[in-house]
């Protein structure tokens, strides 16, 4: 993993390219039947492998493709990786066999104890998966609770609860299928600096569901993906989440995510070679947001609070080829009821 020293070199060098970073979707339900807001139809799914078919982007298996992104390996190799949360029961009846057929890779987070309750895979067809070339199962908790500490919990409480369903999940996933992968996924997507800690001892990587790609100056516990359901992952805009590129942020300058103030404000630094300029920022639900720039760094307060508990900050930044730089910050507002 690259030091912080060597990634503010990298940073201070940086120059835009055509090089890659390593792109991953996210998807829960693949059914034309589930709650909208998780589901990505099927025709759509068959429609989204139909885009990477043809823009010849390489689909690999997810940790080996992170760890490359990470330490700058992947130079102008297109990559993309597949992950599925939940373990949904359309996931095994229309997502795999159309990923079987075209051989690609991809990635099951799994909740533990819900795998053989009504509408999820059971334990013998995740072993099924399993026994596949380039298929990784992986750990999404053992109960899919909220994990960042909640204001009344005290840190005593938040640990034992966050570890026992950490570690049991794990455990659970090595009695049941022998395996043992360093990755997990926040169930909801939701983290703070505390649980990331947890995942940092496990040796673990973590992925959000804020978008984006994963490059050099990614955080190796708040992974991005792009969530992949009909609302976000249709085709006249999938193209440029297809190609996108970690834009070149230093992942430890971000803050928390917890918030303290509605709405909050975000800082980052960027390197001379990107314009501001030509930089572009959203809210979530309020469109495009404005921002102050300050030498190197860019400042950012969405003009209206929000009422949801997740939301975010989005900004991107043309790069040469055509593509999109891409950053975004997740925020959580504990104030508000978990789901």
């Amino acid at each position: 993993m690259m030091t912080r020293s060597l990634l503010m070199a990298s940073l201070a060098g940086f120059a835009l390219s055509a090089k890659a970073d390593l792109v991953v979707l996210q998807y829960h339900h693949v059914s034309d039947s589930t709650p909208p807001s998780t589901s990505t139809s099927v025709s759509l799914f068959e429609g989204q492998m139909d885009m990477i078919d043809e823009l010849g982007i390489e689909v690999v298996p997810l940790e080996s493709g992170t760890r490359a992104a990470l330490n700058g390996k992947l130079h102008d190799r297109k990559q993309l990786a597949i992950t599925f949360d939940d373990a949904y029961e359309s996931v095994y009846s229309s997502a795999i066999p159309e990923l079987d057929k075209r051989g690609y890779p991809y990635t099951i987070f799994v909740n533990t104890n819900a795998i053989g309750s009504h509408g999820y895979m059971t334990w013998d067809q995740l072993a099924e998966v399993r026994d596949k070339d380039s298929v990784t199962i992986a750990n999404h908790s053992e109960d899919h609770g909220h994990l960042a500490r909640r204001p009344d919990e005290s840190k005593a409480a938040w640990a034992q609860r966050v570890e026992s369903s950490l570690d049991t999940a794990q455990e659970t996933l090595a009695d049941r299928l022998g395996i043992d992968v360093p990755m997990f996924a926040y169930p909801y997507g939701e983290f703070d600096e505390a649980l990331e800690g947890k995942i940092t001892e496990r040796g673990w990587l973590g992925y959000g569901q804020q978008s984006g790609a994963i490059g050099a100056t990614s955080g190796a516990t708040r992974l991005p993906r792009f969530p992949m359901a009909n609302a976000y992952g249709q085709l006249n805009s999938l193209e440029n989440k297809l190609r996108s590129k970690a834009l070149p942020v230093d992942a430890n300058e971000l803050p928390d995510g917890v918030i303290e103030e509605n709405p909050p404000t975000l800082s980052f630094t960027v390197p001379e070679s990107i314009s501001t300029g030509r930089l572009t920022c959203f809210a979530s639900g309020q469109g495009r947001v404005d921002f102050e720039v300050s030498g190197d760094q860019v400042m950012l307060k969405a003009p209206d609070s929000f009422n949801s508990r997740r939301f975010r900050y989005n900004c991107t930044h043309p790069a040469p080829d055509g593509s999109f730089y891409w950053l975004s910050q997740q925020w959580l507002d504990l104030s508000k009821p978990e789901d």
